[in-house]
């Protein structure tokens, strides 16, 4: 199948008050899309709406603007994590068991709805939104719109890959630890997580009611504004619902982690993307490094501390009548609220005011904070292996935004050789949100980034991009071992200026070494992209003192490639300077 059209919550909305397309139109054809995406990724969603009804409802709306009413969503269509009640579809929070059917919308739906959107289905997530992967679910795992082998991310896994898949042109997620950021990044799209109060979270399911946020993916930050526009304000009706206020925030100083404190977890492309989005943030304003350590310290009260609680009360019925109908690990995650006391949830408060009044400081000397949204991503199958763990790697950077009462959003910053999105989240403190949006055009403007990759539409899984330099390359004596493992060749590169090629001694037949040397220069290669499996095969076959491991190329991207230990060059000669192996031989002859 072909990637469908995209198009913007801002141009349908007009195209349907201007008469140029009708809802009904808009309908039919996100009807289509669903339909074709389904023989990809069907367990995106939980519930959809019945193409008779979603039709019936679009003729409404058309119907409303014949009427002469213009609407600030008229038309568009858009879905909802299912933890937000849609009145006619039934909540179940990814738990079949806890299922129910609402009497009336939430407050965010109501207000949609009233704004002339369609809701066309409930998503799939990390069950009771406990988690930041999109992997527990009885309902499938939603994977990564453009590698399935990887996560979506979470817990707002199928609101993201219905966005990032071009179903709807924005769904609703929630976020309490990073849940509508983090799956923001890792599938190219704007994830905006508004200020605590600042939308109702009336009729959504809690995991931690005193942190949750009602959050939206979009493909720009206008379309997030535009549901801004339509979400933000007081509801009475919410008891943590607060009066809307837009506090006015510049970018000209911009506050991001010490080089020392960030954390990578072995991904060398995430801390180059990063360092790449900096450079495009300095031309907004000055790059300021502030201390990680107590923010990391507010993060770690949030599963490590005593908030863990909250997300215990949050199904505590359940988890004592059939804690078997919950999903083994987000049980063994809820399951240590028990043992939280009230004295350490009073010494919890005690500490997180002390460090809320620390970063509240830092706000009078940056305007804003530029974070990695995460700092790698994984997998499904790693997440299987360890999913608590790796989970937890995925918040570093997320987990203190609500306990400290921040606005923020996830921005795209580039994608992974595997295609999979990397992003940076802007933060500030409440109320910053219209400012904070202005901040993301700015940086936008300025990293004038590619289209995101092509979406994975045929469900390949993952293949390896390796780098060759010496008797691999076409026509050289070991190439077979490519071709005979079906390699596509990538194209002809050149390295990063930070390498030097030597011709090893007594190697038969004769092969390089490619050493990291910062005095080094440029060497040509040959990029081809293999299976994982046959990468793996090829790499057993590749004999010391050569190894695999990861080369830069010149446009900063990295890929596996061969490198060599240091006794390969024990007697080897220096051909650095003829640039690759090709004029090395050439030279010989």
């Amino acid at each position: 199948m072909t990637a469908p059209v995209r198009h913007s919550a801002v141009a349908i909305a007009a195209a349907v008050n201007s008469g140029l397309t009708s809802a009904v139109a808009v309908a039919e054809q996100t009807l289509a899309r669903i339909a074709a995406y389904d023989a990809i990724q069907p367990q995106i969603w939980i519930s959809r709406a019945a193409p008779d009804d979603l039709l019936a409802a679009a003729r409404a709306i058309d119907a409303r603007v014949a009427a002469g009413e213009v609407l600030p969503l008229a038309g568009v269509p858009f879905a909802a994590k299912d933890n937000i009640d849609v009145a006619g579809f039934a909540t179940t929070a990814a738990c079949p068991a806890f299922a129910y059917s609402p009497e009336a919308s939430s407050g965010v739906a109501e207000r949609l709805l009233a704004a002339g959107a369609l809701c066309v289905g409930k998503t799939n997530l990390d069950q009771f939104a406990t988690g930041l992967v999109g992997t527990r679910s009885p309902y499938g795992i939603p994977r990564n719109a453009s590698n399935l082998a990887y996560v979506s991310g979470g817990s707002s896994s199928g609101s993201s890959v219905a966005v990032a898949a071009g179903l709807v042109p924005f769904a609703l997620g929630t976020d309490t630890a990073g849940s509508g950021r983090v799956p923001a990044a890792f599938n190219h799209l704007i994830g905006f997580k508004p200020s605590k109060g600042r939308w109702s979270t009336r009729g959504v399911v809690p995991a931690c009611r005193t942190l949750d946020c009602v959050t939206v993916f979009t493909d720009d930050t206008a379309d997030a504004a535009l549901v801004d526009h339509v979400l933000a304000g007081f509801d009475p009706a919410d008891p943590w619902s607060k009066p809307l206020a837009d506090a006015p925030r510049g970018h000209k100083v911009i506050g991001v982690p010490r080089r020392s404190q960030r954390v990578w977890f072995g991904d060398a492309e995430s801390e180059y993307l990063y360092d790449r989005a900096l450079e495009h943030l300095a031309s907004l304003g000055t790059i300021v490094e502030i201390d990680l350590a107590p923010l990391q310290e507010a993060a770690q009260l949030l599963y490590g501390g005593p908030w863990v609680a909250e997300r215990t009360a949050a199904i505590a019925g359940l988890l004592t009548t059939d804690p078997d109908a919950v999903d083994p690990t987000v049980r063994a995650v809820v399951e240590q609220g028990w043992d939280k006391g009230a004295v350490e949830l009073f010494n919890g408060i005690y500490r997180l005011a002390e460090i809320k009044r620390h970063a509240d400081s830092v706000w009078a000397s940056i305007d804003v904070l530029a974070f990695p949204t995460t700092g790698t991503t994984y997998r499904v199958a790693e997440l299987a292996a360890a999913p608590i763990a790796l989970n937890s790697n995925l918040g570093f950077y997320t987990n203190f935004v609500n306990l400290l009462d921040m606005a923020a959003v996830a921005v795209p910053a580039g994608a992974r050789a595997n295609a999979t999105g990397f992003g940076i989240t802007l933060i500030g403190p409440a109320d910053t949100d219209r400012a904070l949006l202005e901040t993301a055009d700015a940086y936008l403007a300025a990293a004038d980034l590619p289209s995101p990759p092509p979406l994975d539409l045929e469900g390949k899984m993952q293949t390896v991009k390796l780098a060759v330099v010496g008797a691999h390359l076409k026509d050289m004596p070991l190439h077979w071992q490519l071709t005979s493992r079906n390699a596509t060749f990538v194209g002809a590169f050149e390295t990063a200026p930070t390498y030097r090629l030597y011709a090893m001694a007594d190697s038969v037949p004769p092969k390089p070494a490619l050493v990291h040397d910062e005095t080094g220069g440029t060497i040509a290669l040959e990029v081809y992209e293999l299976g994982v499996a046959e990468f793996g095969s090829f790499v057993v076959e590749v004999p010391a003192p050569l190894a695999i491991g990861t080369v830069t190329l010149a446009d900063g991207t990295s890929v596996k490639g061969f490198v060599a230990e240091p006794r390969a060059l024990a007697g080897a000669q220096d051909i650095t300077s003829l640039g690759g192996w090709r004029a090395y031989i050439a030279q010989r002859a």
